[in-house]
């Protein structure tokens, strides 16, 4: 979708962890389990109108999956309902696994 932003796993890796955006993980919980960056705060797409009503409207978010898809959803959603600074986090988990934390278990 036009607007959305994205980032690669290495350059939000690379962020100062004191003023980084909040990074939202929008796949199951089971998934969650499996894998997940440290910090980023659980809430899966299937619930995004409820959650979603909670979010500041100024506050930055990346936001991540599996593997990119349901988060650009989920990104595109967040911009309609007037929540604009959202980013996508481009290859998910699979790619911070394969380019920023090896220890990461795929699935």
């Amino acid at each position: 979708m036009q607007g959305i932003q994205s980032i690669s796993p290495r350059a939000y890796a690379a962020l100062d962890a004191t003023t980084c955006p909040i990074l939202i993980d929008v796949r199951e919980p089971w998934e969650f389990d499996i894998a997940h960056v440290d910090g980023a705060q659980l809430k899966p797409l299937g619930q995004i109108r409820d959650w979603a009503a909670t979010l500041n409207k100024d506050t930055p978010y990346i936001i991540m999956c599996h593997h990119g898809g349901r988060s650009m959803s989920a990104c595109q959603f967040l911009s309609q309902i007037g929540i604009k600074n959202v980013t996508n986090l481009d290859g998910g988990i699979d790619e911070w696994s394969l380019s920023v934390d090896p220890k990461i278990q795929r699935y």
